[in-house]
């Protein structure tokens, strides 16, 4: 706790001078409640009579306020979609779990969903925003791009453990590849860690380095394990990584738009819950 402490006091005034560089605020709330309107209209047009909640980790609505909020209501069945693409006992399981420490009422009305990282709309939807962002290139280099997918750094040491979140995302990758017939060459690289410990390589700042320095002019950055836009893809992929791309030669360094409210990924999170729905 101390540890976590003193990291926290170290790094405020950068995230606050990084917050300042994409507007001021994190627009990841403003894109959640777009996707969770969006899904609940899209559920109630099928005739599903259904209410979408946020239920957050670290900001409000907090996951107990939700949780107090669906006892009161006594719902019969809670489907729970974390916006995690990718299963980790961090992330997916981590939420998972907060929501199981404050819920006292019956357990048997809740469904879990852990993943959707090889969910064809998914796919699709990652792919629609590849070719959107293909098109800002110039016309001259477009077959020059190579593509590097970015995904959210875990220790090692969780993955040695078992936990399925770096099978997962090659997994997705390699589904997105085949999409496009793997016209492009690819790579994959982890950011945002923090901490002394071992996480997983090459690192995204390593890895644009690397691909600068062997002779790469053209580079299209797809931030894989994230749903929405918020500080680490609009300033740490958009904003610091471009910088280190032009000082390694790369030329046109370019990010995909996070999914945020695609019709696609929509139409994703409303078959996910279908398909739960249609279990019972």
């Amino acid at each position: 706790k101390i540890f976590a402490k003193i990291i926290s006091k170290r790094r405020t005034p950068k995230v606050i001078e990084q917050y300042k560089r994409i507007g001021g605020r994190s627009p990841i709330n403003v894109h959640t409640e777009k996707q969770r309107n969006l899904l609940e209209e899209s559920l109630r047009s099928s005739n599903i009579n259904a209410d979408v909640l946020i239920a957050m980790r670290y900001w409000k609505p907090l996951t107990a306020e939700t949780v107090n909020f669906t006892e009161q209501n006594n719902y019969d069945k809670i489907i729970l979609l974390p916006l995690y693409p990718h299963f980790s006992s961090v992330t997916t399981g981590s939420s998972l779990n907060e929501w199981r420490r404050h819920y006292k009422n019956d357990k048997s009305k809740v469904i879990e969903i852990n993943n959707f990282h090889d969910h064809p709309k998914y796919i699709n939807a990652i792919n629609k925003r590849i070719d959107e962002a293909l098109e800002e290139f110039p016309e001259n280099q477009r077959d020059k791009v190579e593509l590097l997918f970015s995904a959210h750094s875990v220790p090692q040491s969780l993955i040695d453990r078992g936990d399925p979140y770096q099978a997962q995302v090659l997994e997705s990758i390699r589904l997105i590849m085949e999409l496009r017939n793997n016209s492009e060459n690819h790579h994959i690289s982890f950011q945002s860690k923090v901490g002394p410990v071992k996480w997983l390589k090459p690192s995204t700042e390593e890895k644009i380095k690397e691909l600068g320095n062997s002779g790469v002019t053209n580079l299209l950055v797809i931030p894989i394990s994230f749903v929405s836009d918020h500080i680490e893809t609009l300033y740490e992929l958009d904003i610091k990584y471009r910088n280190i791309a032009e000082h390694s030669g790369i030329v046109n360094y370019k990010v995909t738009t996070g999914l945020n409210d695609s019709s696609e990924f929509i139409s994703q999170l409303h078959d996910l819950v279908v398909r739960e729905l249609n279990n019972e």
